[in-house]
């Protein structure tokens, strides 16, 4: 039964997700906001609501760790299944031109993280300082983007009218799909034995890209690879900073060192593999090196943590 649930919540998810990234890129239009600012920023960080979403409910339901593993799974699952699976399945091009504030961006954050689980936790203060540090990279992401043409066509605009009905049922559907996957996944964590960051890690990461999953396929078949990429490692900086943070603020995170490590040097080879060769092209031995990548994180993740 709470396999049902799970499934259940994995695909409230992704419909949630699709229509609030959606809505909010129509919001955006409506209310003349630069293109530019939508797609660096608006139209990545809507990706990574369902994430959002997650991590308050676990925090406030006392299982903060949840909110840990499925933020530092979800990059796992952005690199490796997501963009490793869109490579596999069409030609995708990333210029540096295109990912040179993002990606060491995504490096960077990482490296921040690692310094911060030291102390054996994640606290509040450590939550204020990775808000800075966030506050300080989307200042960044503002400023360079209006310098830059976005691709944000790529999700399509239904017109002006409908995004308060997107926003509004993307929003409904997220939270309903988040009290089901914490739910689930604790109880299905209970029932196996494995502790809440594993089952974030693992059940969880999965479902909450989905809209990461959806944008990077449809923005490669469309052309525009590199708006995929750059949702993909703007999602990834949100989680590590804005997610994991918001679940601190909530209630501190005791950490598991050799397993978050794990999954800290896990996401940094991964996000070296995006770096793309001089024409610019990802090629199929990167998306099965990238999906080898998420295989090998979850393996090791799963027997460090048992």
């Amino acid at each position: 039964m709470y396999i049902f649930w799970l499934i259940i919540g994995v695909a409230l998810a992704a419909v949630g997700g699709d229509r609030f990234v959606r809505g909010v890129v129509e919001m955006s239009a409506a209310l003349r906001i630069p293109p530019g600012i939508i797609g660096a920023t608006i139209a990545a960080f809507a990706t990574s609501s369902p994430e959002m979403v997650v991590a308050v409910l676990a925090a406030t339901d006392g299982a903060p760790e949840l909110a840990l593993g499925d933020a530092l799974g979800s990059n796992m699952a952005n690199l490796g299944l997501v963009l490793g699976v869109t490579v596999l399945l069409a030609k995708v091009k990333a210029r540096w031109a295109d990912i040179r504030r993002d990606l060491p961006a995504a490096l960077f954050t990482l490296g921040l993280l690692a310094l911060l689980v030291i102390d054996g936790d994640i606290n509040r203060v450590d939550a204020v300082v990775m808000f800075a540090v966030f506050a300080s990279w989307l200042t960044w992401v503002t400023v360079d983007a209006r310098r830059e043409a976005s691709a944000v066509e790529v999700l399509e605009d239904e017109g002006p009218r409908h995004f308060i009905r997107d926003v509004v049922t993307g929003i409904v559907a997220l939270v309903a799909a988040g009290r089901l996957i914490v739910s689930a996944a604790e109880s299905i964590g209970d029932t196996l034995g494995w502790d809440k960051f594993i089952v974030g890690t693992v059940f969880v990461a999965i479902g909450t890209s989905t809209p990461e999953f959806t944008t990077a396929i449809v923005s490669a078949r469309r052309g525009h690879a590199e708006v995929g990429v750059g949702a993909v490692l703007g999602s990834n900086v949100f989680n590590t900073l804005f997610i994991v943070g918001i679940g601190a603020i909530i209630q501190p995170i005791d950490v598991s060192q050799p397993s978050t490590y794990v999954a800290i040097a896990c996401g940094a080879v991964a996000t070296v593999l995006v770096i793309p060769r001089r024409s610019g092209d990802l090629v199929f031995a990167r998306g099965l090196l990238l999906l080898f990548a998420y295989v090998a994180y979850v393996t090791v993740v799963i027997t460090t943590r048992a």
